[in-house]
């Protein structure tokens, strides 16, 4: 396993939820990170800003370059990138978190709703990774992580919500198709999915107060994807890894630790 120390990490999204808790793993190990996130300006119903997250990181001992990004803005992420690599030297891990959900049914959706989680999901991710890759090339220890399921051809994951499921489908796309792309760069690149529902914003501000109870914690997800981006990019790409069970094979036994209420059964993901 590589430890963090000084490696330069992009995280989009990463002003709450699971890319915050990841953003604060790795600042643990002292490493750079770079948050690239819409919310500059305390929301009335979400938490967190890219700048109390920066203060977060710091104070769990990382150096921070939080900048305003829409990830569906090709010259503001190009501009993320270029400031990351000028201020630290490189990047050496993309985190591809950045998402939008809209579980909407084929006639429900409107066209309008329908371009932003394919611009957020799967068009960001793509973007994000091309523009970073050539700086990844010249890490010691390559790594892009997208936040996606497995890929599953069963009509049951398209039936309710089609459009969602092929955007993050079109996530875990770019994850198998660049895994071997740029295998010879020793870029890794995997996918990582929770195996319940997570206690993220979406959830508390979308679903009823009994989900957001037999949800898990960010931190799970934290977890698991550290031990992914530490370890060897040669030997760890192109993978479809579900949290509890990488943190199985780790040798994690309490799960209890991660649920956010103690005596509530956890809910199963929506792709799992």
């Amino acid at each position: 396993m590589h430890n963090l120390k000084n490696k330069t990490i992009f995280i989009t999204g990463a002003s709450r939820g699971i890319g915050r808790e990841i953003a604060l793993k790795c600042a643990c190990d002292g490493a750079n990170i770079i948050i690239a996130a819409k919310t500059a300006e305390k929301h009335p119903k979400l938490e967190g800003t890219i700048y109390t997250v920066a203060d977060e990181i710091i104070a769990a001992g990382g150096r921070v370059l939080p900048i305003i990004v829409d990830v569906r803005d090709e010259a503001m992420v190009s501009e993320a990138v270029n400031q990351a690599v000028s201020t630290f030297g490189g990047i050496d891990i993309l985190i591809n978190n950045a998402s939008a959900i809209n579980l909407s049914s084929t006639l429900d959706l409107p066209a309008k709703k329908f371009d932003l989680i394919f611009s957020v999901n799967m068009r960001a991710t793509f973007m994000c990774s091309k523009l970073c890759i050539p700086h990844l090339k010249k890490s010691a220890n390559p790594h892009i992580l997208n936040l996606s399921p497995p890929l599953s051809m069963k009509p049951k994951w398209f039936k309710k919500h089609v459009a969602y499921t092929i955007s993050k489908y079109g996530m875990s796309m770019c994850t198998l198709g660049m895994a071997e792309e740029f295998k010879n760069d020793g870029i890794a690149v995997n996918s990582l999915w929770p195996k319940t529902i997570i206690a993220t914003a979406a959830i508390a501000n979308n679903m009823s107060k009994i989900i957001y109870h037999m949800s898990r914690k960010p931190a799970i997800v934290a977890d698991a994807a550290y031990q992914i981006i530490t370890s060897h990019s040669r030997e760890v790409t192109g993978n479809f890894f579900i949290d509890e069970f990488l943190l199985k094979t780790k040798g994690v036994k309490n799960f209890r630790q991660y649920a956010m209420h103690r005596f509530v059964p956890v809910l199963p993901d929506l792709f799992v």
